[in-house]
């Protein structure tokens, strides 16, 4: 985890060594305080040269202005370091999500993975930043500290360095409790996301069910766990911050003690004792900083423990040797079946062809497997038994590029970007020409609508198109697969959440656009597959009937049921 950590400052060596330059420079000018105070209390003042002390303050003043200016780089850019990596692992994240299987987002709720690209990618940041700056500007501070100290009586230093394996046990057995409990309070952070993810999103659903109270309720429940996780991380760090404050301040009964001691009998003169008070601070402070930093360091690793869960996430899987090749459309399913889990089969043994050029529908009550087979087909799940073959090619051989690029699906939850309708429907080919945006608007059946809007093509349409209707915005989706261009369609029941007068409209559109594509079509609503080349019954898993209207209906079997109860 480290080595991973420390691989994000490569980019910015340059700026990290000066940083730390900086830091060394702020860690010197630190010391020099004790060291001009000593100076000044055993020969100036003594011997009253006061065109020396003014010459140290000056001096010193000197020193500090110097040292603000580091503090300032120090700060600014190490900022701006940590904000890069930050962007540069949100960067990594985003892309790894895009690689992840569908099944990894079938088990993940989607504010817990923005809670990880946010909140805990924003305490790392904190920690690339702060770490190294503290730990190697105490680190230096300590050491030249504990020296000088040693010049000015190292029996005294001694006795009260004894205190520091003290004051680490007790840092090495707090730390443990607070890491365990920093771990439960990002779970509960990101389970809150999630809850509000949810919630704003349905926020239309709340209000017209007037379930408001019950989403409040759902929401408490998640706040609740997260005061309870926090209770304990405060827990956990009020024993912490207690027990090594408690130490540290031993360090000054010590001093007082001792030292009184030491110059009562001779051993050191009062300057020497001054100056070893003063210069002691210098000592603790850095050590009280390292110890205040534990919180910080704790957020900021939990949280990249967290982006590592994610980045060590296994992706699709692709054939290294799978190859690119333009596809024409033959699909066959030889028995394949499918699980999400072991304890039971979605697809048993399932077995058909859809020639090149060939509509086909799937029909069946809902949780039969129709949709999985949708799904099977762009390999986003990898099937348990059997095969796919398209044009004669196993799926598995083909780059998810090639084999999806060939394949378009109109599905009945459309899902539209927020941004304008032109790149909603520019999402079918990024590259396409202004005129080609059109023609595939025209072919969609809503060329007309969107040249009354007031912004045209610019229109926003809002998070999720909710500025459109459900017609609307399937026909948008429409001409993002016109746009696309492939020689594969799937209709995953994509008229059955419209009425019957935007599903005659829109019925239209699909019908154009499965002209001379292989066409694989999932409904409910018989009447729109009357005209299909062969029609699949699909029960619990398995292929019940198939063959045309005509033929399933003289079968009088399970098609001729469901088409009964459409058309009693």
């Amino acid at each position: 985890m480290f080595k991973k950590f420390i691989s994000y400052y490569k980019p910015y060596k340059g700026m990290f060594f000066l940083d730390m330059l900086a830091a060394l420079l702020i860690s010197l000018i630190g010391v020099t305080y004790p060291i001009l105070t000593n100076k000044i209390l055993k020969e100036y003042i003594p011997n009253k040269n006061l065109q020396f002390i003014a010459i140290f303050g000056g001096c010193l003043f000197i020193l500090y202005f110097i040292r603000m200016l580091l503090k300032y780089f120090v700060q600014y850019y190490g900022h701006v370091i940590g904000v890069k990596m930050q962007a540069n692992m949100r960067k990594d994240m985003f892309n790894k999500l895009q690689k992840l299987p569908f099944s990894y987002y079938d088990e993940h709720e989607t504010g817990k993975i923005m809670s990880r690209m946010t909140n805990d990618l924003m305490e790392v940041s904190e920690l690339a930043h702060h770490g190294p700056e503290n730990i190697f500007i105490c680190g230096v501070t300590v050491v030249i500290s504990f020296i000088y100290l040693m010049t000015i009586n190292w029996v005294l230093t001694l006795i009260i360095f004894a205190c520091v394996p003290v004051l680490v046990t007790i840092s090495l057995i707090m730390r443990k409790r607070l890491n365990e409990t920093s771990l439960e309070s990002r779970k509960s952070i990101a389970s809150i996301n999630a809850s509000l993810e949810s919630s704003i999103t349905g926020i239309r659903v709340t209000k017209a069910f007037t379930n408001s109270l019950k989403e409040l309720e759902k929401f408490d429940v998640s706040n609740q766990e997260y005061v309870k996780s926090r209770s304990k991380v405060y827990k956990a760090m009020g024993q912490f911050f207690s027990s090594t404050s408690f130490v540290t301040d031993l360090f000054n009964v010590i001093i007082l003690l001792a030292g009184g001691i030491f110059t009562a009998n001779g051993l050191i003169d009062l300057a020497e004792y001054t100056t070893f008070v003063v210069s002691v601070n210098i000592f603790i402070n850095p050590l009280t900083t390292l110890i205040n930093f534990v919180e910080q360091y704790q957020n900021g690793v939990t949280g990249f423990k967290r982006f590592l869960e994610i980045m060590n996430e296994n992706i699709e899987e692709e054939n290294p040797n799978a190859i690119n090749i333009e596809l024409e459309g033959r699909i066959e399913f030889k028995n394949v079946s499918f699980n999400y889990d072991v304890d039971k089969d979605i697809l048993s043994n399932v077995s058909f062809e859809i020639k090149k050029g060939q509509t086909v529908a799937l029909v069946g009550p809902s949780g039969g497997g129709k949709t999985t087979i949708c799904h099977l087909i762009p390999n986003f799940y990898k099937v348990s038994e059997g095969e796919i073959l398209i044009d004669g090619y196993n799926i598995n051989d083909l780059t998810f590029n090639s084999l999806r690029k060939n394949i378009g699906i109109v599905q009945q939850d459309v899902f539209l970007f927020n941004g304008s309708i032109k790149e909603n429907i520019l999402y079918g080919k990024l590259d396409a020409t202004d005129e080609e945006v059109y023609e595939a608007a025209r072919r969609a059946n809503i060329h007309d609508y969107i040249l009354t809007l007031e912004n045209g093509y610019d229109t926003q349409i809002g998070e999720r198109g909710v500025k459109l209707s459900g017609g609307q915005k399937q026909r948008l989706s429409i001409a993002r697969v016109f746009l696309k261009n492939p020689s594969i369609l799937i209709l995953d029941e994509a008229t059955s959440a419209l009425d019957n007068a935007t599903e005659h409209y829109i019925q239209d559109a699909l019908n154009e656009l499965c002209r001379g594509r292989t066409t694989l079509v999932v409904a409910h609503r018989l009447s729109t597959i009357r005209n299909a080349n062969e029609i699949y019954v699909i029960s619990d898993g398995k292929i019940l009937e198939s063959g045309t209207h005509e033929e399933l209906i003289a079968l009088n079997g399970e098609y001729t049921k469901l088409h009964n109860s459409q058309f009693k």
